[in-house]
């Protein structure tokens, strides 16, 4: 059983763990929210059995740490109820966070199946709490506490990077094996004819991905996106001359992801176009959905922008990595609120072979290394700098992105099936 209590189509980490198994020929019941569709090879696998959990939104009245406890007990008995409800497992892996309730409930299943608990620690949700409560609101320790105690619980542990490992080890007593965060097969990068084929797609919803108003040629009876365009007459697909750079960014918007730095970075680079630097106009892509979209959208909306257009799409499972592959750069402004766990739209992206600019927080360097694969900033100042060197005589002249771009192809980095095999399959026990 691979568990989540979130939404199973924005896991891609837990949806690839059931992939694995199912390759391997072992039988998954996949549980979590059925809130967003989970990618199609999870849906066309006969190996898995996906077992939907109903998302509570908890009470309106009383005080909020009564609604939450009360939310957390009735989770428990659902999960509880669910998990009781499957087909004995041998195994269940749980994702941490969130962990409470569970982990505890997760622990009491295995031991009335006799099965073997295994957490993949993605972050501390104790952490993630602090970012809205403080550290030392009562909610914030009782999680704290509750993740150390029932995490020595489990049988075998997983974690997202080196650092976390360490932590665990020194902070929780917990021995973990580090699994990075690896892309699936299908982050690569996206062959000129499938691009086409997407900007042309998405041109029937999005402005940004239409093609400027230009002056047809009588005889041409092609079709053109704005970063595309297809001759009527043979069929070739180019890339438009004067098109936009296409900057990408994947959100969950949340409180650890401060896209104001982003904005003020494209308020700078406006500016100079505006005072005659030789840079390209920009369309940014920011896909993702979460509680704090609609306040940057009406952020974005209060910007008034010649050169750049903005728009927050929400992408197909199978549209997304195809957009990665298209784009010239990506951002990521994700702040782990731990500093322990790595971004997965930056592995996602380097499995497209794409060009990122993160910004900077302690464990960071384990997947960006700084004027190799992708540039750290730590500021919207910073940020915009990177762009005006990054983008500066677009599409002519592309210097660092180019270099960046051959330094990630050479890297030739482990896709996530053989980057899991070498490091969960051991401790499954491959003759079982």
């Amino acid at each position: 059983c691979v568990a989540v209590l979130g939404d199973l189509g924005r896991s891609p980490r837990m949806q690839y763990h059931a992939l694995s198994l199912a390759r391997h020929g072992r039988g998954v019941s996949l549980l979590g929210y059925l809130q967003t569709r989970p990618h199609g090879d999870v849906l066309r696998s006969e190996k898995i059995r996906l077992v939907p959990v109903a998302d509570l939104r908890g009470l309106r009245v009383g005080p909020k740490l009564f609604q939450y406890f009360v939310k957390v007990i009735v989770q428990a008995v659902q999960l509880l109820y669910t998990l009781l409800k499957i087909d004995q497992p041998s195994y269940i892996l749980l994702q941490n966070p969130p962990g409470l309730p569970g982990i505890a409930v997760a622990w009491v299943v295995c031991l009335f199946w006799r099965s073997k608990l295994i957490i993949d620690w993605h972050n501390y949700g104790y952490t993630i709490m602090s970012l809205t409560h403080g550290k030392n609101h009562p909610l914030v320790q009782i999680t704290k506490w509750y993740e150390k105690l029932f995490g020595r619980l489990s049988d075998f542990n997983l974690c997202v990077t080196n650092a976390m490992k360490e932590d665990l080890w020194v902070n929780c007593n917990i021995k973990a094996v580090t699994l990075y965060d690896k892309p699936a097969s299908y982050f690569k990068e996206t062959p000129l004819e499938l691009q086409h084929q997407l900007y042309m797609k998405l041109a029937k919803d999005y402005e940004p991905f239409k093609p400027q108003h230009v002056a047809e040629p009588v005889s041409w009876d092609g079709e053109r996106s704005a970063f595309t365009e297809r001759d009527g007459k043979n069929g070739h697909v180019i890339k438009s001359p004067g098109r936009p750079a296409l900057l990408i960014s994947s959100t969950s918007w949340t409180e650890d992801e401060d896209f104001s730095v982003l904005l003020k970075a494209l308020e700078d680079y406006e500016h100079w176009i505006n005072e005659g630097a030789k840079l390209p106009s920009v369309v940014c892509v920011i896909t993702g959905k979460g509680p704090l979209k609609d306040y940057y959208n009406g952020l974005i909306n209060k910007l008034h922008f010649k050169h750049i257009q903005i728009c927050t799409p929400w992408l197909e499972a199978e549209d997304y990595p195809l957009l990665l592959g298209s784009a010239d750069l990506g951002v990521c402004l994700h702040k782990s609120s731990s500093g322990l766990d790595l971004p997965m739209k930056v592995v996602d992206m380097f499995g497209c072979c794409l060009p990122v600019c993160a910004i900077y927080f302690e464990c960071l360097h384990e997947l960006v290394r700084h004027n190799e694969n992708g540039l750290i900033f730590r500021d919207s100042t910073e940020l915009a700098e990177q762009l005006k060197m990054l983008f500066m005589g677009f599409p002519t002249l592309e210097g660092k992105l180019q270099s960046f771009r051959k330094n990630l192809r050479a890297s030739q980095q482990l896709h996530w099936d053989e980057s899991w095999d070498q490091t969960v399959l051991p401790l499954l026990g491959q003759n079982e």
